[in-house]
């Protein structure tokens, strides 16, 4: 290997991690294992600033093909913020994006910040809490007993860009932890469970229609374990989301802004039930 790519990835495996526990720190509640995953998806995607060999800065760039890039984790340490340490290494993640279309997800309090580097607000994200528990109803399936084309034709097609790399190692979930539905033998959705510092995380919940989420969700709340905290990122612009917050007792969280720059990916917002993360897409 070249040593430039070995200390490159190096470095994005250092950066990840950090950027992971200055995540937690923040609020953010990211997954237990979701620096290996992100890692594993594009292992140079994460880049740090460093003074003294210490990190004090971060940021990722996913690249999913030539056409899409997902921005996040863009975070200073506390006492170094407003002195111009962060936007050298935006300008970084941006160089990795090229001229691809770049999303990411800002904390609204950021939106015009972003808005005067060219992002264009899309939509509105809302994280919800809800509780674990209840039934896994009939009509579902384990995500990996499906064949991977027809789930990857499906994820491309509601993300706006196809992942494979991703996918394979996001999906690998113990059981009841990665369910599929369909109908007449065809994949009308799928939903993910994820376990993060608090709590369980369901994303993506991807899904033709509100029936089909909502019975997914119901086997993704029973795998989290009665009591458990169970949050889910559901954007404003579906409105069919509202309907899973019929019947269930919901808490909505903090809100963030989905931004792009040069242009839009085709995705498929009405199918997006449950944002995958916020911080890779």
């Amino acid at each position: 290997m070249d040593l430039r790519v070995a200390d490159r990835r190096s470095t994005s495996a250092r950066a990840a991690r950090t950027a992971v526990d200055w995540a937690a720190a923040e609020g953010w509640n990211p997954g237990l294992d979701d620096a290996e995953r992100f890692l594993a998806a594009d292992p140079d995607s994460f880049l740090a600033t460093e003074r003294s060999g210490e990190i004090v800065a971060s940021v990722s760039c996913a690249l999913y093909g030539d056409a899409y890039a997902f921005i996040g984790f863009y975070i200073v340490r506390a006492e170094l913020r407003g002195q111009g340490v962060g936007l050298p290494l935006f300008e970084r993640a941006l160089a990795r994006a090229g001229s691809r279309t770049a999303g990411l997800d800002a904390v609204v309090e950021q939106e015009a910040t972003y808005g005067r580097s060219g992002f264009a607000t899309s939509h509105r994200n809302v994280r919800w809490r809800t509780t674990g528990g209840g039934q896994r109803r009939d009509g579902l399936v384990e995500l990996g007993s499906l064949p991977f084309d027809e789930l990857l034709a499906f994820d491309t097609a509601v993300f706006g860009a196809e992942r494979e790399r991703f996918l394979r190692g996001w999906i690998d979930r113990p059981p009841g932890h990665a369910l599929a539905c369909s109908r007449e033998g065809r994949l009308v959705g799928y939903g993910v469970l994820r376990p993060c510092r608090a709590g369980a995380k369901v994303g993506p919940l991807f899904a033709d229609d509100a029936e089909a989420a909502d019975t997914l969700l119901d086997g993704l709340l029973a795998a989290a374990g009665s009591g458990a905290a169970v949050f889910v990122d559901m954007p404003v612009a579906n409105a069919s989301a509202e309907e899973l917050r019929s019947g269930r007792n919901w808490e909505a969280g903090f809100e963030t802004a989905r931004m792009y720059l040069n242009g839009r990916p085709p995705e498929d917002v009405d199918r997006v039930f449950g944002v995958t993360t916020l911080e890779f897409g």
